[in-house]
């Protein structure tokens, strides 16, 4: 559920950009008049309170149907919620493997329901300019939990990374109390016993470690890794380019970088950060430590040789660790040990550089004009966002699947099972209940967003906890304008293929890194520099407009 990213930069830079909450374009005249929508609203409705609508309504809402729970219309999720809040969901239910694509048509036709969660940004910007979704920057006086975290947690720079060109934003993402960071590699720490060599804590001793392990087992290329598919080496390039100082790379692509001191955006495929991202990928490759097959095996191959002693290190995150590799490994070597390293620290230092924001939900344009439209957005904000909504979406219904004690430490239910908590039980708080369901619960406290932690995983996120947050992970505003956005769409596709292409080149040695000057002139010809140059200008015009 939770996703790789980027936001927060150093703001001596940045501060001028920085817009508030209240800022420009979250007060219209379009505000005032709200008297036909308020059917089923309450009157009263603050941080705290519990919404429940004065008459039974029903909002549609686009359902993101994933495989490993799906949907069935007699989960307690359904009638706990209706209970609860006098509202009846009508999902429109897609497959999460054409999520997307439905999305895109449906917003595109106008047919779009009217909640549109599992959005991740700036996914929303290519339907900003069609009006097809609702400026909800506008509305945010309806939503008093969303602003209250906000506030509370000084989430504004990261808010403001999602303004358009107008000074709003579109998209209501999932809010985070600390940063999570999820994935990093996963060691075998019986290996690391028998050489008698520590964890590694940063990318250098993650080399030494694998020149350890090779020079000691000649026969196993050390590092073999998932992820490969459809972004080469995905999950590895993403966390060097974040300990390099980057936002991403990999599955978490970003074309662009801010370069704090130089007070510009930079091309993040032509960076001197991405060079060493590239040059430390094609030592590991060139030495016999990093399989090559990383970059192209599916991940089920990628596991096959973790558990049959052909690998050592894999990327992994906290359910992956659990549910795949230990009992891979398990079948086959009882007497193997597996464990999650801390993110290794890289030249930008130790810092954490996960986002507070995660995928968030969409409002199409027609719900304005819906007699129920503040109620719908009291009761969005309060199942999002409240923390009694969280928990609620998270864990369900206090006493059927789970316990809380006096110090209110939540447990599972002992027949309800979920991520390995209680093996032995006979019901799925997914699968069975509807809770824990990517569509409704991210985000919230760090008391609940770690509440289904083991104790191995509270220790690894109390480490990183400690880190301070990246720099670079909020970046300051720089919205484009329709036509330039079309332009830059326009480039983007021949410039992600090029630097794909060529970070696998490089890192396989199949082109040499001698060349790294060349590949840089590549991406101006496919005019990567007025791409910079469009992104610049944007930023520019918003630090003038909004500072």
């Amino acid at each position: 559920m939770a996703q790789l990213s980027r936001r927060q930069v150093l703001l001596a830079t940045g501060a001028a950009a920085v817009v508030s909450l209240a800022g420009c374009g979250d007060d219209t005249p379009d505000k005032k008049d709200l008297d036909r929508n308020r059917a089923g609203a309450m009157e009263k409705y603050g941080v705290g309170d519990q919404f429940k609508a004065t008459a039974p309504v029903t909002f549609s809402i686009l359902y993101n149907n994933h495989p490993n729970y799906p949907l069935k219309p007699e989960w307690l999720f359904w009638t706990e919620l209706a209970g609860r809040t006098n509202v009846k969901l009508d999902p429109v239910a897609v497959p999460l493997s054409d999520y997307e694509q439905k999305r895109s048509v449906l917003v595109g036709s106008g047919d779009a329901p009217l909640i549109i969660p599992k959005t991740y940004h700036p996914q929303e910007n290519s339907y900003v300019s069609s009006g097809a979704i609702l400026p909800v920057s506008d509305y945010l006086d309806l939503m008093p939990h969303f602003k209250d975290k906000i506030e509370r947690w000084n989430l504004q720079p990261e808010m403001d990374t999602l303004r358009q060109e107008d000074g709003k934003f579109y998209l209501l993402p999932g809010l985070h109390e600390k940063p999570w960071q999820d994935y990093t590699l996963a060691v075998r720490t019986d290996v690391l016993e028998q050489l008698k060599i520590p964890s590694p804590t940063t990318w250098d001793e993650v080399y030494a470690m694998l020149k350890a392990m090779k020079a000691a087992h000649p026969d196993v290329i050390p590092f073999s890794d998932r992820f490969g598919k459809p972004n080469p080496a995905g999950n590895l390039l993403n966390m060097l380019a974040l300990a390099h100082g980057l936002p991403g790379a990999g599955w978490n692509y970003q074309p662009t970088s801010w370069d704090a001191a130089a007070g510009k955006y930079v091309f993040t495929g032509a960076s001197d950060g991405y060079r060493q991202v590239v040059e430390y990928l094609h030592k590991l490759v060139a030495e016999g430590l990093l399989d090559p097959e990383t970059f192209t095996q599916t991940d089920d191959q990628a596991r096959q040789k973790l558990a049959s002693g052909k690998s050592f290190v894999i990327s992994t995150n906290a359910q992956t660790l659990v549910n795949d590799y230990r009992p891979d490994i398990a079948k086959i070597n009882p007497n193997a040990r597996l464990g999650k390293i801390l993110f290794p620290v890289g030249p930008s230092g130790p810092v954490n550089a996960a986002s507070r924001l995660e995928n968030g939900v969409m409002i199409s344009s027609k719900a304005r004009e819906g007699k129920n439209f503040v109620a719908m957005m009291q009761f969005v904000d309060w199942l999002w966002y409240s923390d009694a909504g969280q928990e609620f979406a998270k864990w369900g219904v206090e006493g059927t699947t789970y316990t809380k004690d006096a110090s209110g430490k939540r447990t599972l239910a002992p027949d309800v099972n979920v991520i390995g908590l209680n093996p032995k039980g006979s019901k799925h708080l997914q699968k069975d209940f509807g809770f824990y369901n990517g569509v409704f619960a991210y985000g919230g406290k760090l008391d609940l967003v770690q509440s289904f932690f083991s104790p191995e995983e509270l220790e690894f996120q109390k480490e990183m906890n400690a880190r301070k947050p990246a720099p670079w992970v909020t970046p300051p505003p720089a919205p484009l304008s329709d036509e330039e956005r079309e332009q830059t769409t326009l480039w983007a596709t021949a410039l992600k293929d090029h630097v794909t292409q060529n970070t696998l080149k490089f890192a396989l040695g199949q082109r040499p890194l001698s060349e790294w000057d060349a590949y840089v002139s590549e991406l101006k010809g496919k005019s990567a520099q007025a791409y910079i140059d469009l992104v610049n200008k944007a930023y520019e015009r918003y630090r003038k407009n909004h500072g």
